[in-house]
């Protein structure tokens, strides 16, 4: 690792939404605050103290879940740490990328410095070295149901700690051993309960809903940008945008979201230039701007504050009580906060998607819009936008598919013992391709409000979107003819979910507010 990553101090239970978002975007180096240590001995002397008494306690000393009764000698704690990780290691399907995976170590050692988990310093140190030399578990995305926490998705991250399996490194797939070896460490033997520790949380279903969020803020500033283009491409109306009006409403997020568009429009030569012009109203994918976005913002707000709760949550089973040296089962690690805030995220994303859709529509009718029809002088001979607009209301359609909530199914497991379960895992999941589809939605409305844009040359529009348009034609080139359409797309995709913009919008974001408990 070079000298310039940024190390980050970790201070469990105050991890906030920027730090997180930081982890995810940029390879760094973490380190545990010095604090954490004392509670984290305290808990493994109270594991170790129930051992050496001979009491019986979940977790420690039996058998899970169905076979809690089961009472495992001391001489054999070990076999049952290694053999849960083996046996629950049964996930399937593509590995998680890196910028995930960071997110799930480093959320797994937050959640076991917390000191509830009763396991010793030297497993959290391992996972911190292995972090910090760039070893990533492989970890298989599909097999959890996000109940009794991510158990097989977290069992492939601790197969690293026993040398089993594979680790990838700058995207290598090498053999764990190997992996132990560049940080000077020997398969580890897991201790009493360390095993069910790394096993129980919810780190894999909140490191996705994390991914989830984070990309659909990027999307979320990408559509007020796309929707403030279109507008000026319509020639549209600002007065829907009146402070007066949403003051008297009193939502928060259409408040923000009101202010912020009027503040990208601010000295647009195109918006004086029709002052005049009768125009009484707009489409509502025009004039309900601030109603629409502002309750997707408010839902992405709600979202990142369960997020962040549960990145700092101790989330394994049983948890341990070193004042009083109880140590209780219960149930952290059913992920229904991560579930619902997930199926939260999806909402707010298929409706970033539908909306600009919708705006992208309205650009092509020549009847509403006044511009030339599909945007192409010569129509007819060119198609100009019009399949564009296809590929856009094929991919919102699809995100109607995938916003069903996640969060309202469940099979029972482990012999009815696991009687109800939140699927949080896949509801997280599922957001990627949700965001990939309007990432390329909204990309798709931006190409399209930059041609509109252009048929009003030589006005200009006001500078921050000026300052948009050149990004864009960077990207895309003006479409005067019929060419192979699809490299621009993929293009403006990308241009949808960067982090390249305004200050009026980043400041909207929740990840990128200041975030306190």
């Amino acid at each position: 690792m070079s000298g310039s990553v940024q190390e980050i101090r970790l201070v469990p239970g105050e991890v906030d939404l920027a730090t997180l978002r930081t982890i995810y975007q940029s390879k760094v180096t973490l380190t545990l605050a010095d604090d954490a240590r004392a509670a984290i001995d305290r808990a493994n002397e109270t594991v170790d103290a129930i051992v050496a008494s001979g009491k019986v306690v979940y977790g420690i000393n039996t058998g899970f879940g169905k076979l809690a009764q089961t009472q495992i000698p001391a001489e054999r704690l070990a076999e049952l740490q290694r053999n849960l990780v083996l046996s629950h290691s049964v996930g399937l399907g593509n590995l998680l990328p890196d910028n995930v995976t960071r997110l799930v170590v480093a959320t797994k050692i937050i959640s076991l410095a917390r000191g509830h988990s009763g396991v010793r310093i030297q497993l959290i140190e391992a996972l911190l070295a292995l972090f910090n030399a760039g070893v990533m578990p492989c970890i298989p995305e599909k097999g959890s149901v996000g109940a009794s926490g991510d158990l097989a998705p977290l069992a492939h991250l601790s197969l690293m700690l026993l040398g089993e399996g594979q680790v990838r490194v700058d995207g290598e797939l090498i053999p764990a051993t190997e992996g132990l070896a560049r940080v000077g460490l020997q398969p580890i033997v897991l201790g009493p309960k360390e095993g069910l520790a790394l096993l129980n949380g919810t780190q894999v279903s909140n490191a996705l809903a994390l991914r989830g969020l984070f990309e659909a803020e990027n999307l979320f500033a990408a559509g007020l940008m796309a929707g403030a283009l279109s507008l000026e491409a319509i020639k549209g109306s600002v007065k829907p945008f009146d402070a007066r009006i949403h003051q008297a409403r009193g939502q928060h997020g259409q408040i923000a979201v009101a202010a912020a568009v009027s503040s990208l429009l601010e000295g647009s030569e195109i918006l004086s230039s029709h002052t005049n012009c009768g125009r009484v109203q707009d489409p509502y994918s025009i004039r309900c701007v601030p109603q629409v976005m502002g309750a997707c913002l408010d839902n992405l707000s709600h979202a990142a504050r369960v997020l962040q709760i549960e990145a700092n949550a101790a989330s394994d089973n049983p948890l341990v009580f070193s004042d009083s040296g109880d140590v209780i089962s219960g149930g952290n690690f059913h992920a229904e906060p991560v579930a619902f805030a997930a199926d939260i995220i999806a909402l707010a994303i298929a409706e970033i998607g539908a909306i600009s859709e919708r705006r992208m529509a309205l650009l092509l009718d020549t009847g509403l819009s006044g511009l030339p029809p599909f945007l192409v002088r010569d129509g007819g001979v060119n198609s100009g936008f019009m399949i564009a607009q296809v590929t856009a209301a094929a991919l919102a359609s699809e995100n109607k598919s995938l916003a069903h909530p996640g969060s309202v199914d469940s099979l029972p497991t482990s012999a009815n013992q696991e009687d109800h379960v939140s699927m949080a895992t896949y509801a997280a999941r599922r957001l990627g391709d949700m965001c990939f589809n309007t990432a390329a939605v909204v990309g798709i409305e931006a190409m399209a409000a930059a041609q509109g844009i252009d048929f009003h040359r030589p006005l200009q529009s006001s500078s921050a979107l000026e300052q948009e348009l050149s990004r864009i034609r960077e990207n895309v080139a003006f479409l005067d003819q019929d060419r192979l359409m699809a490299p621009d797309i993929e293009s403006m995709r990308l241009w949808a979910s960067s982090h390249a913009w305004p200050e009026s919008l980043t400041a909207l974001l929740p990840s990128q507010r200041s975030t306190t408990h």
